[in-house]
């Protein structure tokens, strides 16, 4: 089981605007680069992302979908790599104090990852989530304190 954990210093709504903007997904996420809204109002289920992995000289293209969201608190992810498979993907948001406890959690589901989803494999998914995670607090932490949207405020925005 790939679950990672990170303390950040801002509130839940701090990092739900950042989770809700899809023109920022390409900076938190490991991994994928030019992401674009391809369906629905990012962060609502059902809302597709589409984006390039590039590793050296190989890329390939990719689908996020949101499964479910609560604002503010939780986004499920599943991630479509084409012939690598899909994954699971849970982001938990709780308040701790003044700051939050992101809780990531992933899963291959199908394909190759989900077949030969291993000991070794997690540990993979621990490196690349820890650095994730880290991404994810830098951006929340560096973006200004105001006009941040609040969990109680539609999802979607800024995206390319």
């Amino acid at each position: 089981m790939a679950l990672r954990h990170q303390l950040v210093e801002a509130p839940p709504e701090r990092l739900w605007a950042v989770l809700a903007d899809p023109g920022l997904y390409g900076r938190w996420v490991v991994g994928p680069t030019g992401s674009r809204p391809v369906d629905g109002d990012w962060p609502d289920p059902g809302a597709r992302l589409e984006y390039t992995v590039r590793l050296g000289p190989f890329s390939g293209s990719g689908v996020t979908t949101v499964r479910a969201a609560d604002p503010g608190r939780l986004l499920e992810l599943e991630a479509d790599s084409g012939r690598l498979g899909t994954a699971r993907i849970a982001i938990e948001l709780r308040p701790w104090g003044e700051h939050t406890l992101v809780i990531v959690d992933e899963h291959p589901l199908r394909g190759p990852g989900g077949a030969l989803h291993s000991a070794p494999l997690d540990t993979l998914l621990h490196v690349r989530n820890r650095r994730m995670l880290r991404r994810l607090a830098e951006l929340v932490e560096e973006r200004p304190h105001t006009g941040v949207r609040s969990a109680a405020a539609p999802a979607g925005g800024g995206g390319p």
